[in-house]
This record gives C-alpha cells, structure tokens and sequence, in this order.
C-alpha cells in the first residue's frame, strides 16, 4: 500500500502524542513525578563514543548542551524518590553513523530514575512500561496502524535476557544489527563490561569489572531502545572511576559537589522517543519519526 506522505507523518505524529501520554500516565500511576528537563548545563554526560560538543558561552563558563540527565538524575533523588522527564538531548554524531538509520543529532529521552532500585527492579518498570505504551497505541491508534500497514504485537514479559559476552562472542564487537534483527521479541542485553561504559556505571561488587547495566533491545532490526542500570553514587568510587577513564575531576566538578554532599543509590534508565516511535510505526529511516529531524552530517536542516 503507498501511503501518501502527509497521511503517513500525520499518523506518526499522532502515534508519537500518544506513546508520550501513555509513557507519562504509565509511569505517574507507579509514583513518578515528572520534572522539567535540562537543556545547559556545567556538566552532562560524557558518553562512551564520540560526539562533537555542543559548548556555548554562558557569562564567560563553558556550558554544555544536554547529551542526556543522568547527573542531574541522580541529584534530583535527594528530593523526590521516583522522578521522569521528557528530556531533549544533542548529540551532534559523526557522520559515518548516518547510514545506520538510527540516530538523530536532536532527539527527546525519556529519563527516569528510582531511588534505592536495583537492575530487576528498573528492568521490570521498562518492561510495564514499554508493554503499556503498545497497548494503548493498539487501543487508541488503530487507525494510524493501519494507514501505517504496521501490525503490533504485545510482548510477553519478562523479556529474555542476554548476556553481552554471549552477543559479541556469536556477532562480534558490532553486534546491535545482527542481534536485533535476529529476534522476535524485545530482549534485554545485560552485564556490559566495565571497558565500555561509563564511570557512573555501578560495577556488580561480587563480579569485578562488570557493570549491572542492561540495553533494551528492539526486534526486527530496530537496533537499541534504551540504555541504564544502576548508578555508582559514592566519591571514592566515582573519583576512581574517573581516574580509570582518564577524565580531570575537575571536569566534573559541580556534580561532584552535590556527590561529596550525598548521593542516593538509585537505577535508572533513558529511552528515545524517536526510536520508540520508529519501532511501533515500523519506519525506516528515524528521521522519518519527528519534524524538523536533523541526521548526522546534514547541515540543511531547519
């Protein structure tokens, strides 16, 4: 079926509204408050692969534009146990990530973070969410489905768990294509490696150099959905992990302020609204899942 490409965006952005609503009404009815985002900041996270930074001049400081609020997760814990936001982040990727289809330089996150959670506990909220947000675009979308040709299928929880040493021993150091489209419902990737994470990763105490992190990932080829786990939120660790990492304190040193004062113990995690939206509506391309996307390496984007 050829969909005229009006009718087709229309349906998009009317799935998107929904997986939105239904994503925030989900998460209130566990107890979560939604907080305003962060746009600029001192610091944000400094990610595992490269990005071009987005510094601008803030009275004569360098600020940085939000890669994603992990850091500022973790402080807003001292104040409410269970929070969200609809998080916009730049990340100005190398143009070479372009063909993958995937990744957009502005795209929203939706960040969530529990405190005094464990990894099963944040993978079960993932789960329900991810599960209440198909049925309500089932209930609620069918229409858009169907002008889409996208038929949905509600999975069955808990989702299946693989470790991440199995997924690059059968698909080697890039295995988030093959694994995806290898499967047929989503699955979770567990226990990353210390060497490919961040420093404010928690390494599992009993298993030295392994991190309690997980992916959430799509079927059908659709690559990642979400990245977390839970969150290391002590100095000494912290500043031993920056060490390892090869990053000045100093860097970081308005949120290391609030970590000497005391941090909660929480987990968490961020998944992209624009890649959620691609998966349900069965897009090819993600930039096909917003307006006004921006890919990397186009600079004629308004």
């Amino acid at each position: 079926m050829v969909v005229n490409s009006d009718k087709k965006l229309e349906s998009v952005l009317h799935i998107k509204s929904e997986i939105m609503r239904a994503a925030g009404e989900y998460l209130r009815e566990q107890g979560f408050v939604e907080i305003l985002p962060v746009i600029l900041s001192p610091v944000t996270d400094p990610l595992h692969h490269e990005t071009y930074a987005g510094t601008v001049d803030y009275y004569g400081r360098p600020y940085t534009l939000t890669k994603s609020m992990i850091l500022h997760k973790q402080i807003a814990l001292r104040t409410v146990p269970r929070i969200f936001a609809f998080s916009p982040n730049v990340r100005m990727e190398p143009e070479a990530r372009a063909p993958l289809r995937r990744y957009l330089a502005e795209f929203v996150q939706l960040d969530l973070e529990v405190r005094d959670a464990s990894r099963d506990e944040i993978m079960a909220i993932g789960e329900g969410l991810f599960v209440a947000v198909v049925r309500a675009v089932l209930v609620t979308c069918a229409d858009e489905l169907t002008t889409l040709g996208r038929v949905l299928t509600v999975p069955e929880i808990p989702f299946a768990r693989i470790p991440y040493q199995n997924a690059t021993e059968q698909y080697g150091e890039h295995y988030d294509d093959q694994l995806s489209s290898s499967l047929f419902a989503p699955a979770w990737l567990i226990d990353f490696p210390r060497a490919v994470r961040e420093f404010y990763d928690r390494e599992d105490p009993t298993r030295p150099g392994v991190l309690l992190d997980m992916d959430l990932i799509y079927p059908e080829g659709y690559g990642e959905a979400l990245s977390g786990g839970e969150r290391e939120h002590t100095l000494p660790r912290i500043l031993r992990r920056l060490k390892q990492d090869g990053i000045p304190p100093e860097r970081f040193s308005a949120y290391l302020r609030f970590v000497k004062e005391g941090l909660p113990a929480s987990a968490g995690f961020g998944i992209g609204i624009e890649r959620l939206t691609r998966y349900i509506c069965g897009l090819d391309h993600i930039m096909e899942a917003r307006l006004f996307a921006k890919v990397p390496g186009a600079v004629d984007a308004l």
